[in-house]
């Protein structure tokens, strides 16, 4: 289950609420802003305790992708889709089928100013399923000449982004001999995982699917219980599973010297910022770390340059990380801050157009 948290201020330009006709299932698709061209952003497959924290995230994810695709320079605007589940449910492959079809009706509703995509809980395979219903779906499966997966490229942001912290700590871009957790063994945690482990990094790993223990194990990271993970000490804590983990509590009993990691919306509460500069933490903001796998998307989608310019674009985002932090220890600010800037005077130009 997600953390429960409250309702965010609504700041959203459209959003369609349904009970899927189809699946029954709760399917809400947000369009936080459109400002800087058509909304991209992935549907999410997860277990709520309440339909209204299905809400609540969609409207938390879709706020997080405007400043997602602002800070990452894309011509996209923000938006987000969540099919949630009521504690319990196991979907069949028919009722899963039906929930995409719902899921496609829904965006097809919004006639284009938001695309969907694969996300945490879904996948390529679920998203040809909902191009059945509407043309606005991107990283359909390679096999029928879609850009597939948008893991790897996510996990390589990811990676450019610790590099620039590293550098920041220490000096060096280099992961060898540094102590770093993961929290959340998924797709692209476990590629940086196993990407790390190449290059002799000290890991400690977790996973609320314990037959990630395998995995770990395979690659020689030590495993630690859920829940226990930000305990450990390190050099920097990687929250790569749901959002809302780094609570007031958690983030006062972390022993790191930076976080840096893809889960969205990582932060309890936005003042966690404050809180982590406080105890002398340094923090690299998700909605830049992350980006990897929108811009892969976004770009190939409209077919704006080659593979390799486009993976250079993304391996860009350490140069981005870079720059927010210098900002940020210039000005006496939070990386937090000084990326919601960036995002904000994107948005402000494209207000202008």
């Amino acid at each position: 289950m997600t953390h429960t948290l409250p309702l965010p201020d609504f700041t959203h330009e459209h959003v369609e609420v349904i009970t899927g006709p189809r699946s029954g299932l709760f399917i809400a698709v947000a369009l936080h802003s459109s400002v800087l061209g058509s909304a991209l952003g992935g549907a999410r497959l997860w277990t709520y305790p309440h339909w209204s924290d299905a809400l609540g995230d969609a409207l938390r994810l879709s706020a997080a992708m405007t400043l997602k695709n602002a800070a990452a320079g894309l011509d996209a605007g923000g938006g987000k889709s969540v099919i949630g589940l009521p504690p319990g449910t196991v979907l069949d492959a028919d009722r899963r089928r039906a929930a995409f079809l719902d899921l496609g009706d829904a965006v097809e509703l919004l006639g284009g100013a938001y695309r969907t995509a694969e996300d945490v809980g879904s996948t390529t395979d679920d998203m040809l399923t909902v191009s059945e219903r509407t043309a606005h779906v991107v990283g359909l499966p390679s096999t029928v000449g879609g850009s597939g997966e948008p893991a790897g490229p996510t996990s390589l942001g990811v990676y450019a982004s610790l590099q620039a912290v590293l550098s920041k700590l220490t000096g060096s871009a280099s992961a060898s001999g540094r102590r770093v957790t993961i929290s959340g063994l998924g797709q692209v945690g476990g590629r940086l995982a196993q990407r790390l482990a190449g290059e002799g990094a000290v890991l400690t790993v977790t996973d609320i699917n314990p037959a990630r223990r395998e995995f770990a194990a395979s690659i020689g990271a030590t495993w630690a219980e859920p829940g226990t993970e930000h305990l450990v000490p390190g050099d920097v804590f990687v929250p790569a599973g749901i959002g809302g983990i780094l609570t007031d509590d958690v983030i006062d009993a972390l022993d790191v010297k930076a976080v840096c990691g893809p889960a969205n919306n990582p932060l309890a509460d936005h003042s966690g910022a404050d809180r982590l500069a406080g105890r002398g933490i340094l923090y690299a903001p998700d909605f830049v770390v992350n980006a990897g796998g929108v811009i892969y998307l976004d770009l190939e989608a409209k077919q704006l340059g080659t593979s390799e310019e486009i993976m250079a674009r993304v391996a860009g985002i350490g140069d981005t990380v870079r720059g927010i932090l210098d900002d940020a220890e210039l000005r006496g600010i939070t990386p937090l801050a000084a990326a919601e800037e960036l995002a904000a005077s994107r948005l402000r130009a494209g207000a202008s157009v």
